[in-house]
């Protein structure tokens, strides 16, 4: 696998925890100078001071004018030539019980978050040589699940987007793609493991295998494994990668 271009900058929104924080260890043990963003600055000083991270920003993606700004700071220090488009939030409901401003809630954030992330990096990026995107959408954005709709719809959108812009950028350097984990150990999928419990009366235990069922290998996946897969695609061997929507699911999809 080739490495990562000399000189790297890669910025990770929703870095601070989970998924994000693995990709930016991930990307700082391979070289890169890696800004982490979030809306929690205790958060984002841990992960830096535990060295998943150089440098941090607080902004919430979904306000577009406070990511701009906190974008404008990082690219400041070091141009931005790797953009993971990580930030996202997931609720639950019965469709019948998903009122508008849970979608609004859905898209601003997994959706609206990765096109104001975009927009604050591109214009810089498709000027150099070098220029990697990649949106961590979901297999939610691949698939249904039940009681997600919102939330999945937001994923699905996020695919959209990636299949068009690698299309209009299929000529220059950047390359745009997804990845799209399924279940996976994080913080995130805690929430739906407590509310499987209280729901359902079932176990941790339970609740977990529940979740797990999904994966044909019968377990979640590693935050590990998904920062694995980004840190491909952002070497400089993926470039003729664009526009896809790899699945890291243990063959779910």
């Amino acid at each position: 696998m080739s490495g990562l271009p000399h000189s790297a900058h890669a910025l990770v929104t929703g870095g601070g925890r989970g998924i994000g924080r693995a990709i930016a260890a991930a990307l700082a043990g391979s070289g890169a100078t890696v800004t982490v963003l979030g809306r929690n600055a205790a958060v984002l000083d841990e992960a830096v001071n535990a060295g998943a991270a150089h440098f941090s920003e607080v902004a919430d993606v979904s306000d577009e004018a406070a990511l701009k700004a906190a974008i404008a700071k990082a690219a400041a220090r070091q141009p931005i030539n790797i953009l993971i488009a990580n930030a996202g939030s997931a609720e639950s409901a019965p469709f019948a019980k998903s009122d508008d401003a849970l979608f609004a809630r859905m898209m601003d954030v997994n959706f609206m978050g990765v096109v104001h992330a975009i927009r604050a990096v591109l214009p810089e990026m498709r000027d150099r040589p070098h220029g990697r995107i990649v949106a961590i959408a979901s297999t939610a954005g691949l698939k249904g699940y039940c009681y997600v709709s919102a939330y999945s719809a937001a994923k699905h959108a996020v695919i959209g987007l990636v299949r068009s812009l690698a299309l209009e950028l299929a000529t220059s350097g950047v390359t745009v793609n997804a990845v799209c984990p399924g279940f996976t150990d994080t913080d995130l999928i805690a929430g739906s493991i407590e509310n499987i419990m209280k729901k359902t009366g079932r176990s941790r235990e339970q609740a977990i295998a529940e979740l797990a069922k999904h994966n044909p290998q019968g377990r979640l996946v590693s935050p590990g494994e998904v920062a694995d897969a980004v840190l491909w695609l952002c070497g400089e061997g993926a470039g003729a990668i664009t526009g896809q929507a790899i699945a890291v699911a243990g063959g779910e999809i």
